[in-house]
């Protein structure tokens, strides 16, 4: 039923469990699911208390591999198997879905050569055609994803809050399509932008109905500027070109209350040329809904969380959650490459 609607639905969740048990390929078939995204912590808990990745850890660290180089060598083992189960999805929707995003390290986001470098290396190092990398919308990030798309590296632009946010990284792949195609290259490269509604609610110290709508105010701030340029004399060169947009992602709300948050954003955000991205438990919440036939566009109104952003100032709120997130992140980062290192002397003391 979204996908009717013009949406793709990824899932934000991989794991080396989710690919050895069949249960990635039952979502694709089964669910829908066109495309897929790595989430750090879901990566890092997978790490530090199950152990699907323990033999690899083993090895690695015999061959004597640091943590950063064994981690990296998983999530390359990880994003090469779920973009080879995505490439049907990826081959008959002629390059719009079956892409599989994967994260580069968050250490990273304020130094815009080691983005470039490390988006280029994992993109190299796959050699998978539907391998998005994900690049960190902060100022840094936007200098290196403009030239990783100059260079022809499918990117994934993360942690967006704001519609001017959006607008930025749009900005910034227009121009690297623009350079590719005055140089006479293939202005065809693979994007899309994720903008975080969820984190809104968060944000929100209103009522609970409100948080909700907030997230999706700002969603549909950013959707009119989305069409806007696609109907724009800039874009329409490109496109005539054989330039794709650059998708508009709906981040999920990971932890938060599938029943609420998720749901309003599925059926008021449902709409062409975007992606409804969320979790394992986010997809089965809107699976169960679309079965009983009561997913479709929402009839509640926006207007109070309109309203109420008019006396927001939502650039500095944009700039504080991407702050705050990106801390979690290098956190959740830090800790896996810790788990990497412990599970490595355990297993090594052990054989």
């Amino acid at each position: 039923m979204l996908h009717d609607e013009g949406q793709g639905l990824w899932l934000d969740h991989l794991t080396r469990d989710l690919l050895t048990t069949g249960t990635l390929a039952r979502y694709v078939e089964e669910l829908g699911v066109t495309g897929l995204t790595a989430d750090v912590s879901i990566l890092r808990d997978a790490i530090s208390h199950g152990s699907a990745y323990d033999g690899a850890i083993q090895n690695k660290a015999g061959e004597g591999k640091s943590p950063d180089e064994s981690l990296f060598e998983l999530s390359i083992e990880d994003v090469v198997w779920a973009a080879d189960l995505f490439r049907g999805v990826w081959k008959r929707s002629g390059g719009v879905d079956g892409w599989v995003s994967a994260p580069i390290s968050p250490l990273l986001a304020h130094d815009a050569m080691g983005l470039l470098v490390a988006a280029t290396d994992l993109f190299l190092r796959a050699r998978r055609p539907n391998l998005l990398v994900q690049i960190p919308g902060t100022k840094e990030g936007f200098v290196a994803a403009e030239q990783a798309i100059s260079g022809g590296v499918p990117v994934h632009l993360t942690l967006l809050f704001s519609p001017e946010q959006y607008r930025e990284a749009a900005d910034g792949y227009l121009r690297a399509l623009e350079r590719r195609f005055d140089a006479g290259l293939d202005p065809e490269v693979g994007s899309v932008a994720s903008l975080s509604v969820a984190r809104w609610a968060a944000a929100s110290r209103d009522a609970r109905e409100l948080r909700n709508h907030a997230g999706i105010a700002i969603g549909k701030k950013a959707y009119k500027a989305y069409r806007a340029l696609l109907r724009s004399p800039r874009w329409q060169r490109l496109f005539k070109a054989g330039a794709r947009p650059q998708r508009l992602v709906w981040g999920g709300p990971g932890s938060g209350d599938p029943g609420v948050s998720a749901i309003l954003a599925a059926q008021a955000l449902a709409a062409p040329f975007t992606v409804n991205v969320g979790s394992v438990r986010t997809l089965k919440a809107i699976a169960a809904r679309c079965v009983a036939g009561v997913v479709a566009p929402a009839p509640h109104s926006y207007e109070k969380a309109l309203e109420r952003l008019a006396g927001v100032d939502v650039e500095a709120t944009a700039a504080r959650l991407q702050d705050d997130t990106l801390r979690s992140l290098v956190k959740s980062w830090r800790e896996m490459l810790d788990a990497i290192a412990s599970k490595a002397a355990v297993l090594e003391k052990a054989s």
